[in-house]
């Protein structure tokens, strides 16, 4: 079943999912059988795809192709084929009532840290330096509070990662070590738009 991304403020007809790379041709048959004939085009940095009874999916690769474009035959394959690239990614989930940091290369979690309450930002950025500075991080896939993120970020202990391309920002509840996990997959993940067609 596809994990759906938390969307409390999308248009009525408008639903977006993540979708792990391994199921997505099988996504897109269920699109197509549901709604009729697909034709592909690149728009806006994804891929579209229009369906006969108007019905439309944006597809997104959950990074840049950064110079290691995806491989196939069809503009699907070869989104799937980047999504399965193997990346660096640096999470941060933050919310007043706790925190997880991890490392991960693709959804494998490498090393984590986690609490159950904020602690003041220097004493967070040095865990997450720590983390960080022993694996390599290309993305940082941050999570939770979007204000005390950036307020981590801003740490000089995290000067060298401010910079990184952040990916999507992910909508968490309690950011604990269990939540890694299905972050870090989720992170991931095409992040795919349905628009239903108008009535």
């Amino acid at each position: 079943m596809d994990r759906r991304a938390s969307a409390p403020h999308q248009p009525s007809g408008r639903r977006t999912a993540l979708v792990p790379a391994a199921r997505l041709q099988g996504w897109a048959d269920r699109f197509a059988a549901s709604h009729g004939a697909v034709v592909e085009d690149l728009d806006d940095g994804g891929l579209l795809l229009r369906a006969a009874d108007g019905a439309t999916a944006m597809l997104k690769a959950p990074w840049p192709a950064d110079g290691r474009p995806g491989r196939g035959g069809t503009e699907l394959e070869r989104l799937a084929s980047l999504a399965n690239q193997e990346r660096g990614l640096g999470l941060l989930l933050i919310r007043r009532g706790g925190y997880a940091i991890a490392a991960a290369s693709g959804s494998t979690i490498l090393a984590s840290k986690s609490g159950s309450r904020f602690l003041e930002a220097k004493a967070t950025a040095e865990q997450a330096s720590r983390i960080f500075n022993e694996h390599r991080i290309e993305y940082i896939v941050p999570g939770g509070d979007r204000v005390l993120v950036d307020q981590l970020l801003s740490q000089p202990l995290l000067k060298a990662l401010a910079g990184r391309t952040r990916l999507a920002f992910l909508d968490i509840q309690g950011p604990k070590t269990a939540v890694l996990a299905k972050a870090a997959a989720d992170a991931c993940s095409v992040r795919i738009t349905v628009t239903d067609p108008q009535p």
